[in-house]
């Protein structure tokens, strides 16, 4: 039987940029001055026009998970992680992660979500996603019990969208892990820590998803769908 090349977390279990050269602008010209004539009064300097100040990005924003669970919300670390917060954060306002679901699940491991979504009739397909990002696991954090973390695949540089939280202390999965790069850490769970438990406790069984090869079966998947059903950035 094919087995599924989904993203997945490899460890103990088995588990988951281009160059952008910019325009050199061209040096700006001395401005023409106007001189005024002798004796003629200089006109009054006019007030600099007040800039609007850009609004503080915040080094720890907050994001919802509303799942069909309950509520789980989520303290990044922008800081520590900024290309994948902001990568994590694109896919939320864009309404990505609305409607799908944690497609596996292992007690005591963790739950990994946020690529396939569900469709009508109850199929699970695996959604297109943006582009892979670098990996940033050597950033000091710890896949602690209640972190979220990026899925990839045998790749360390493949996470797109898929992330998992962390049921456990997982430290096997801190840099530099057996690979040499590790799984990155980027926020923990601030709320509805009890909510992933009660999902890393749903029943599993092998099912066959959708993927972008075809349909095939995949281990630890929820028997009853656990949604997504909105991720949203609350501060």
């Amino acid at each position: 039987m094919k087995r599924l090349p989904f993203l997945l977390i490899v460890s103990l279990f088995a588990f988951s940029s281009c160059s952008d050269t910019s325009d050199v602008a061209e040096p700006a010209t001395e401005p023409e001055v106007e001189v005024p004539a002798p004796g003629a009064v200089p006109p009054e300097p006019e007030e600099p026009e007040a800039k609007e100040s850009e609004a503080a990005v915040s080094m720890t924003p907050k994001v919802v998970i509303e799942t069909s669970a309950g509520n789980i919300t989520l303290q990044l670390n922008r800081e520590k992680a900024p290309v994948t917060v902001e990568n994590f954060l694109s896919y939320t306002k864009e309404g990505f992660y609305d409607n799908t679901v944690f497609h596996r699940i292992i007690e005591g491991f963790m739950v990994q979500g946020g690529g396939f979504g569900l469709m009508e009739g109850g199929k699970i397909q695996q959604k297109e996603t943006k582009s892979p990002i670098q990996n940033e696991a050597k950033n000091g954090l710890k896949n602690g019990r209640g972190t979220i973390a990026m899925a990839r695949t045998g790749d360390p540089h493949s996470a797109t969208a898929q992330f998992f939280i962390n049921h456990n202390d997982n430290s096997n999965l801190d840099y530099p892990s057996f690979d040499g790069w590790g799984y990155t850490v980027f926020g923990k769970v601030v709320e509805g820590l009890e909510v992933v438990d009660q999902i890393a406790s749903s029943a599993t069984a092998t099912k066959v998803l959708t993927t972008k090869g075809g349909d095939a079966p995949m281990d630890d998947v929820p028997v009853e769908p656990i949604v997504i059903q909105k991720v949203s950035l609350v501060e």
